[in-house]
This record gives C-alpha cells, sequence and structure tokens, in this order.
C-alpha cells in the first residue's frame, strides 16, 4: 500500500481558468465546451488537448469532469493540465472527494479561488503505481455506468425513430399495417402548420389539451443525504434523458398532492446553461424510487387527457420544438420558462388510436430503461462509497 501523506493541493495539480466563450461566437465542431455543468456545447476550436480535470469556479468545488482530448473549457469552469507526475485520473477521483473528506483543519472545501485551492492540504497516496490501481478499480465502474447511460440512449433513441417516423414522416401504420403516407395514404394541406398532414388529422394548440402541476420551492438545509427523491434542474441531461445521480434527497413539508408517480412526465422549466440547452426538455418518471418523489421548483408534471406521455416526451425533446420554445425563456443568470409559449405551441393533432399505439410501443422501452437505471443506481453508490475509503487508503487494493 503505497503511503498516505499531506500534501499542499497546488504541489500535485495547477488550476487554470478557462476561456470565454460566448453563445453567438460558437461554430458548430467537433471540440466540446466543458463548464461547470459539464458539456454545454460544440466548438470548432479547441483551447486544450490531453488528459485533464475540469470544475466549475462559483461557489464551492463544483461536480469533476474527467476528459481527454481536445476540448475548450469555458471560464465558469477552472481546470487541470499539469499533474506533475501524479496519475491524472486518480486525481481525478481524489478531486471528486474532496467535499467528503477531510483534508485539513477546514470541514468544508473553500469557495473556489485558485490560490485557496492550491494551498488546501490534502490526503495522497504517493506510490504511482497504487495510484493506478486506484484510478483502474474506480474507472472500471464508471466505464459500465457510461456502458448502461449508451444502452439507455438507444432504447431512447428507438422511442424517438418511430416517434420521427410516425409523427413527422406520417408514415405510421394503416388499416392494413403498411405505412401510411409510403403506401399512397391521402393527404391533406393544413393552413395553420403550413404542411400537409394526414386526412383525418387536425391541428391544435397543445394548452387545449394538457395541464402543468409545478414543484415545490426548498432550502439548501431541506436537502439531506437520504428522504423523499427529488426530482430537480440536475436530474435532466443535455438531451432530456434522466440523471438518476441528480437526485437530491427532501426532507422538508410536503402535501401528498405534490407527490408524483411513475409514467409522469416532467418538464424543466428553469435553467442555467448559456444556451437554454435544458429548458423544456422533458422525461417520463422511471420506477427506479422507493417511495413517491416530488419535483423541486425548476420542474413542473405535465398532464393530458389527449396525449400520452411518450409522445409528449418525444415532442418535447424535438429540435424543433426546442428550437420554439427556448425564446420563451428569459433572465440572466438562470432562465424561467413562460408556460405561455408551451401551450400557445401549434402542432399536429394525430388520432387518439394512433396516439394510443405509440405508447404501447413505448410502454417495454421504459420498462428496459429502469432496469439499467436500477443497476446504475447501484453503482453509483458503489463507486462514491469506496471513493473515499480508497482515498484515505482504508480500503487497500493488492
Amino acid at each position: 500500500m503505497g503511503k498516505l501523506k499531506l500534501k499542499r493541493l497546488g504541489d500535485l495539480i495547477n488550476f487554470k481558468r478557462g476561456y470565454d466563450l460566448p453563445a453567438s461566437q460558437r461554430r458548430s465542431g467537433p471540440y466540446p465546451v466543458i463548464s461547470s455543468a459539464g458539456i454545454t456545447g460544440y466548438h470548432d476550436e479547441y483551447m486544450v488537448d490531453g488528459a485533464g480535470v475540469v470544475t466549475g469556479r462559483y461557489g464551492t468545488l463544483g461536480e469533476m469532469y474527467y476528459v481527454d482530448g481536445k476540448y475548450w473549457p469555458h471560464n465558469t469552469a477552472l481546470y487541470v493540465t499539469t499533474f506533475k507526475g501524479n496519475d491524472p485520473k486518480y486525481i481525478y477521483y481524489l478531486l471528486s472527494c474532496l467535499g467528503r473528506i477531510r483534508t485539513s483543519d477546514k470541514s468544508a472545501v473553500p469557495g473556489v479561488n485558485r490560490n485557496e485551492l492550491h494551498e488546501m492540504a490534502v490526503p495522497v497516496i504517493t506510490d504511482k503505481d497504487q495510484q493506478k490501481k486506484i484510478a483502474t478499480v474506480l474507472s472500471a465502474l464508471d466505464a459500465k455506468i457510461d456502458c448502461n447511460q449508451r444502452i439507455n440512449a438507444e432504447l431512447e433513441g428507438i422511442a424517438k425513430t418511430l416517434y420521427d417516423y410516425w409523427f413527422v414522416q406520417f408514415d405510421f401504420p394503416d388499416a392494413s399495417g403498411k405505412p401510411y403516407k409510403s403506401s399512397g395514404g391521402k393527404m391533406v394541406y393544413n393552413a395553420t402548420l403550413k404542411r400537409e398532414i394526414p386526412k383525418g388529422w387536425n391541428e391544435c394548440e397543445l394548452g387545449e389539451y394538457i395541464g402543468f402541476k409545478r414543484g415545490i420551492s426548498y432550502m439548501s438545509s431541506d436537502i439531506q443525504e437520504t428522504g423523499r427523491p427529488l426530482i430537480n434542474l440536475n436530474s435532466f441531461s443535455l438531451t432530456g434523458e434522466f440523471k438518476v445521480e441528480g437526485t437530491k434527497y427532501f426532507n422538508g413539508k410536503f402535501r401528498n398532492e405534490n407527490l408524483l408517480n411513475v409514467g409522469d412526465l416532467v418538464v424543466a422549466i428553469t435553467d442555467v446553461t448559456r444556451n437554454a440547452d435544458i429548458i423544456g426538455k422533458a422525461f417520463v418518471i422511471a420506477d427506479v424510487f422507493n417511495e413517491a418523489p416530488l419535483i423541486s421548483c425548476d420542474v413542473a408534471a405535465v398532464s393530458s387527457s389527449v396525449f400520452g406521455c411518450f409522445y409528449l416526451e418525444q415532442l418535447f425533446n424535438s429540435k424543433a420544438y426546442h428550437n420554439y420554445v427556448k425564446y420563451f425563456a428569459s433572465g440572466t443568470l438562470v432562465l424561467h420558462l413562460d408556460l405561455n409559449g408551451v401551450n400557445w405551441f401549434k402542432t399536429v393533432l394525430p388520432s387518439r388510436n394512433i396516439l394510443s399505439e405509440y405508447e404501447a410501443h413505448c410502454i417495454p422501452l421504459l420498462k428496459q430503461r429502469e432496469i439499467v437505471i436500477k443497476e446504475n443506481k447501484q453503482l453509483i453508490q458503489l463507486r462514491d462509497w469506496l471513493l473515499p475509503l480508497l482515498m484515505t487508503g482504508q480500503a487497500k487494493l493488492t
């Protein structure tokens, strides 16, 4: 076992400040832009190439993101590329658990000032081979978590493809089971939508058929390690999928009508990304909690007696809808969505039997996603339990 020593963090790494890149100056490209919220877009230029760690630089030491390649660290973040002989992945995991272990006389991580961070005394295993072993074990868990996330992305992709095929291209199954439009199904021009739609279908404003239930407000003291699951803004990925690791746990007061059920649809109504990436995005609540969850004030539940939750999930996460609704979000540091914008959205109103058939196809996809999410939840708990034990030398690898 490599010897554990207290060292000055600045003797292990050197934090640098990221680079400004306004949304108006971003150009589509292959290089991720990494901010305090992770990847928040892509650009055709990069500022850093190689192994690195990126974290937020406002408030407190934020979530850590490991990257190995070409990227643009945003000016809302700090990044590390100089590891002074230490294993980069080991340093990433060490930084990831700084908020959970006592590193010096202080029990909490100080504010993100580079000079203060560099002066922190942190426990570090000095043996480089042991550093690599620790990084290998934790990386294996992260690799499985990432694999599961890709599986769920594929399952989500199946639902999206079916949605596009049926409700964008209008090749839903006709009475004979053949693709409607491709098989010569009758199409009529709709002046409101300015496009042809299947005969017998209509147009509508969403507000005619949907309703909203807003989430609860909370104080930081209401959030603890355990409690009632609280779906919040961090529960949304940039593409709309549910992030189980973003769940918070609420210990304040609430009413039973605040609780949600499996299969309910939730939508993000605030956003802190610069490009309004998350605002308006939605997901269906999976059966992955031991008790009914709550939603925070950053989230609203959507109900409808006509549209199914899976149909609305795909609609809300579609590019065309997102390009529309993000202009109803306003604010400086935090964007807030005007729900009137959602209500005013004009869309096609499919036949009810086709809507019901689509929902039936999506139910087994959700069941498969639930299995994968539950496994990831267990893997994340194992990793987060093991992480500080390895970093403080309480668990040994041979």
